[in-house]
Order: structure tokens, then sequence, then C-alpha cells
């Protein structure tokens, strides 16, 4: 009766069952996984937001497949605010309704059923659903460890194929937060290029650099054909508005003929509703007001973590750039499930361990630099009562 590139394990894993477990017998847990920022304590402009939704132009039906101008020109403007990048052109833009319908636009775009992509490892497991709905296999290429992350540049030679249509990258990657440096991205233009590959660039943490220096966007990218995708949900931390973007750039000729496509596929499912669309330009201002809180509190809670690990040489906290994110680096006395249900059933204590993103092996759990300040000093106490013993 099903398809099956749905064919899914839909059975919860142990840590799943675990959390259920502790819940529902009145336990308190410190959540240090939270990824959603309207329940991290944040302090949101409710007044501007709810009244950016009450324009009386909403009532009117203008279904435009790009997206409304006065939208995408704010999104423009966005880029060469915070990102230095002058000469923005905002129909280079396709409005979605999250980085997850946009990535389908673009695998629908370059890939037929089979098609491979190239993916980075460790990396966010939404990948694997979206490519299987639309029928394209994931190849994964492996990210370095050495005083930081790197691109392995040997391994994509190796992995690429007739099939190969494309390489993902995410900049700065969940959950190692590493950028694509400027000699990575001149190696991987090489690559592309030679291959006649795209570029999918995933952006949605670019803003969240930890030494607070603004990072190149791809959106500059004009080498190869490019797609870049980023969008509120973490720029202004509002994941409910559901606004995001393909910004496509590269070989003017290639650029239009997939703007021309990408704009039927727009035109099909004409997903962005209109409140949304004629609040972007406050939306994306309020970046402003919530991304000193975020920053503020991702520094506070990485020196919180070095601060408590200091002194011992059992765990290393591995280097990382941006995002919300830390990788904590642990002895393999188990599998990092087994850990992370052992910390949660002793000490109430919520992490993600590494095998969700597909790290190489075990000895990995990745905690989130966006929780309360109290609760992340509190939940690294208690995970390190377990893991340092």
């Amino acid at each position: 009766m099903f398809s099956d590139r749905t064919n899914w394990q839909l059975t919860p894993n142990r840590l799943t069952e675990a959390l259920e477990q502790v819940r529902s017998s009145g336990g308190q847990v410190l959540d240090l996984t939270i990824s959603n920022p309207t329940r991290a304590g944040l302090r949101y402009d409710d007044g501007t937001i709810l009244k950016s939704l009450s324009s009386p132009q909403v009532l009117d039906y203008d279904p435009q497949p790009k997206g409304l101008l006065s939208a995408r020109a704010a999104i423009a403007a966005y880029y060469q605010t915070q990102h230095g990048i002058r000469e923005f052109d905002c129909e280079r833009l396709i409005l979605t309704t999250s980085t997850s319908e946009g990535y389908s636009f673009v695998f629908r775009l370059i890939c037929n059923a089979g098609d491979e992509l190239l993916v980075p490892k460790p990396s966010y497991p939404l990948f694997e659903f979206l490519a299987n709905l639309q029928d394209v296999k994931l190849v994964p290429y492996p990210l370095i460890y050495d005083h930081g992350w790197q691109m392995d540049f040997p391994s994509l030679e190796k992995l690429v194929t007739k099939r190969t249509r494309g390489v993902v990258v995410v900049h700065p990657n969940n959950p190692t937060g590493s950028y694509v440096q400027a000699h990575e991205l001149a190696a991987l233009n090489a690559f592309c290029h030679k291959h006649g590959l795209a570029i999918i660039a995933d952006e949605v943490f670019l803003d969240y650099a930890h030494d607070g220096r603004p990072c190149a966007s791809f959106v500059a990218n004009h080498d190869v054909l490019t797609f870049t995708l980023s969008g509120v949900s973490k720029i202004s931390a509002l994941p409910q508005m559901k606004v995001a973007w393909i910004a496509t750039s590269g070989p003017v000729t290639e650029v239009e003929a997939a703007l021309a496509r990408l704009e039927v596929i727009a035109d099909t499912y004409l997903s962005m509703n209109a409140p949304i669309q004629w609040a972007t330009p406050v939306l994306l201002d309020q970046r402003k007001n919530i991304q000193r809180q975020l920053m503020d509190r991702m520094l506070a809670n990485l020196a919180e973590l070095d601060r408590q690990g200091a002194g011992q040489t059992t765990c290393q906290r591995l280097s990382v750039e941006g995002g919300w994110y830390a990788i904590l680096r642990v002895p393999v006395t188990q599998t990092d499930e087994e850990l992370a249900v052992d910390l949660l059933r002793r000490k109430s204590v919520l992490v993600h361990p590494g095998h969700f993103y597909d790290f190489p092996g075990d000895g990995y759990l990745v905690l989130s630099l966006i929780a309360p300040e109290g609760e992340f000093a509190d939940g690294m106490k208690r995970l390190l009562e377990i893991v340092v013993s």
C-alpha cells in the first residue's frame, strides 16, 4: 500500500523511550539538546512581530512564484547590510516556506531518480529523509578533525561518479560548527567545475560566528552554479514563521536556466502565504534584537563548558567556530546512545549521542549552547559526574 521511499524505521529509539519514562514518572529533565529558540527563554519584541502580521494587504491575492518583491528586497538588503554583498539582485531569490522545502526544490531541479549528492559527515540527519522523498541517493564525504574540522577532498574525488549531481555544504556545519574556509571554497569550486557539479550551501547558522566577525556567504560564489539556502528560522530565531529562500548564483547562463525552472517549481506549489511575505521585512529586522541575546548566551555557555572541563583530561571540547552546538569528546566505555540513556536515567540530563549526526564512531556527545545558562551549567556538572569518574 505504501511507497518504498517512506519505509522508515518508525519505532522510538532507546533515548526517546528513556526520555518518555523519565518524564512520565514526574522527573524534571535538563534539556541540553534544545533547538527551539521560542522555548529557550529569549526576549522577543512581541508587539512588533504580531503587528507585522496584520497588514490589510494580506486580503489581496497576488500570486508571485518567486515571492513578493517587498519580501525579496528585504532579503537582498539583509545580504547587503549584514554580509557586505553590494550587488545582490533580488530576482535571484525564490521564497520557500522552509529550508527543507528549498532542498526539495533544488533536489528536484538537478537530480533524476537515483542520482547522487555528496553530503558531509557528520551532519544533521534531516538530509536522509529529504533525499528519500525526492528519490535521491546520498553519498557521505568525511569531515576530518585535526585542530579543527576540514573537508576531505581526496575522499570527494574517490566518491564522485557519473550520477553525482552536486555537493552539499553546511556553512557552518551542524553540529561541528565549522565554516568552509576560503582555501576550501577555492578547492570546492575547482572540484565542482571539473566534474560539472552544483553546490548546495546551507547557511542557516551563518550569522552566529563565535568570534563576532562576518563570514563570507555562498550567495557571492559565481565560479560554479550555487544554491544558497537560509531563512528566518535561525537568522531571527523565528522557526514558526516559515520564511526561507533559495539564492542562486554562478555563471550567468546557468543561473538563468536554473531560475527559469525553479520559478516553475515554485509556481506549481505557491506555498508561501501572504501574511508572512508582507511581514518578512519586519521579521528579518528582528535579528538585531535576538542575535545579540543568542550570541551572549552561547558564548557564556561555551565559557562555562570550558571552565567546568578545565583541570581534567578525560573529556575534550572540540573546536567550534559558529552555530548553536558544541561537541564533547568522551571516553568510549559504551556506545554513545548507552551513555546518553545512562546520563538521562541517572542524572536527568538530555544530550544527543554522536551517532545521531553520523559521527564515524562512538565517543561524541552533542550539546546545545542555547540552553538557559543556569540549566546548562547544572547539566554540565551532572554530565561530568558521570563521564569523569
